[in-house]
């Protein structure tokens, strides 16, 4: 595939087929002023050549290139050209030619700033790629070319980036999903992919996004939390820490469930950690986020249908598949619909410490979303059926909650006792009370046992798994 293929044939922000001069211009925001016009053609021709120089150089390297060694110097020399230091002092020599030919001037600041917009259209993710390098930054939220948001600490701000356009951001959607296989058009105007880093992306186009283009990115860390780093947020206590690293090590078969953004894929990464390193574990998710670091992992992802509605693999399909693959643990990004039955099974039939994620409010409605999901399958099941299989494969239920302030607590820790007449029963081992608000509208209250023993202590017991009696005492 050719440089221009990858990267667009015209300046990123311009409708295929036009150039840089046929383009109605927006005003975008550069050095702190509109740019013009005039400036808009400036910053098009040096990115066209940019691209042309690129692909000279990498013909040049390929001619040069043995029959035999082609492949190799090729690839080589390209991760020479990709450099980023190597390419912004081309850049600059660019910048340099085309304003001395088009006789025009920028200060050294202005110049700076496109040569830095040359190399993040061409290397990155076009004027959200500083948002996605600062680290402070949780997620990013782009309702079209004019409007972008970040989440810092749990709170939403307006920035000051833009993009030149409707298609600018489109430029930069694609040049997302195409890595991964998957497409992006007014036929399937929706789809979920991730960057290299795991970073969860959703990406939604007109005509369903009405006001253009829109892309959410919620960020992961470089280097995936650690239930230290949870303890030090306040997200849970020490002995909550203890006692779910307990569980995973004894295969109970836990659920993370909570709302949205609420930290539930965290939280999975971080049971995750807990399990030893000589067991084989198989990820299934829609798009791969979870970052394990044992060395025995086997990561599946489902696949949509291709252009002709043909060829999709459900989590259904690959919860039945990973069934084969001898796994001691399976861990399910989210269960959604029908594969939360396939699921249920696989914790009754043997596999048990599996880990999965769901959508709810509180650990009752998780239940209650397990069943509806159950019956999404399509099975005629009676429902005293369904929750008898609930009851049996689910042990434990941690719930995340995203709270008023935007910090993210555990607020319960739930025990799944079993059936009594038509009822799922369960008890609160620790649960987070809210007491108030202080005067920075931060959310004040505690974490605290419920002073009940969990019934299954004595398979952490026979698991050779000892915990201290005062840590279920009420506080």
């Amino acid at each position: 595939m050719s440089l221009m293929k990858r990267l667009g044939r015209t300046m990123p922000g311009l409708p295929a087929g036009e150039t840089e001069t046929t383009s109605e211009k927006k005003p975008a925001v550069v050095a702190g002023r509109e740019e013009d016009e005039q400036f808009s053609e400036l910053k098009g021709k040096i990115f066209q050549q940019i691209i042309e120089d690129l692909e000279a150089e990498m013909a040049r390297q390929d001619a040069r290139s043995s029959k035999k060694g082609r492949e190799a110097a090729g690839g080589q020399k390209k991760q020479e050209i990709w450099q980023r230091d190597v390419l912004a002092e081309r850049v600059d020599e660019i910048v340099g030619q085309v304003l001395e030919a088009e006789e025009a001037f920028l200060p050294a600041a202005v110049r700076q700033k496109v040569v830095e917009e040359m190399l993040n259209d061409v290397l990155g993710y076009g004027p959200i790629q500083p948002l996605l390098d600062d680290p402070t930054i949780s997620e990013i939220m782009v309702n079209g070319p004019y409007k972008v948001y970040v989440e810092r600490k749990g709170k939403l701000t307006l920035t000051d980036v833009k993009f030149r356009n409707n298609e600018h951001v489109m430029h930069v959607i694609e040049k997302i999903v195409a890595p991964l296989g998957r497409r992006i058009d007014e036929s399937m105007p929706m789809v979920d992919a991730r960057l290299p880093d795991g970073s969860r992306v959703n990406a939604i186009i007109p005509p369903l996004a009405l006001t253009g283009p829109t892309i959410t990115i919620r960020k992961f860390s470089r280097d995936p939390l650690q239930i230290q780093d949870l303890i030090r947020f306040g997200s849970l206590t020490p002995e909550m820490a203890r006692f779910l690293e307990a569980c995973v090590k004894a295969r109970l078969n836990i659920v993370v469930s909570g709302g949205t953004g609420s930290g539930k894929t965290t939280m999975l990464n971080v049971l995750s950690s807990f399990i030893p390193e000589d067991e084989r574990i198989v990820t299934i998710e829609d798009s791969a986020e979870l970052q394990l670091r044992q060395e025995h992992v086997v990561t599946l992802e489902s696949r949509p249908p291709n252009i002709e509605g043909k060829g999709a693999i459900t989590i259904r399909d690959l919860v039945k598949n990973a069934l084969r693959m001898r796994p001691d643990r399976i861990v399910v990004g989210e269960v959604r619909s029908g594969e939360a039955l396939d699921m249920l099974q696989a914790m009754n039939t043997g596999h048990d410490g599996s880990l999965t994620t769901g959508h709810a409010n509180s650990p009752r409605d998780m239940l209650s979303r397990l069943e509806t999901m159950v019956l999404m399958a399509g099975m005629d099941l009676p429902v005293r059926a369904i929750r008898e299989q609930i009851a049996s494969a689910v042990d434990l239920i941690v719930q995340q909650s995203r709270l008023k302030d935007g910090s993210r607590k555990v607020t319960h820790i739930t025990e799944v006792l079993g059936m009594e007449g038509e009822t799922i029963v369960m008890q609160d081992i620790f649960i987070f009370e809210q007491t108030g608000v202080d005067e920075m509208g931060r959310v004040v209250g505690r974490f605290t046992a419920t002073g009940i023993r969990p019934r299954f202590m004595p398979r952490l017991e026979a698991a050779g798994i000892s915990l201290p009696p005062d840590i279920f005492a009420r506080r």
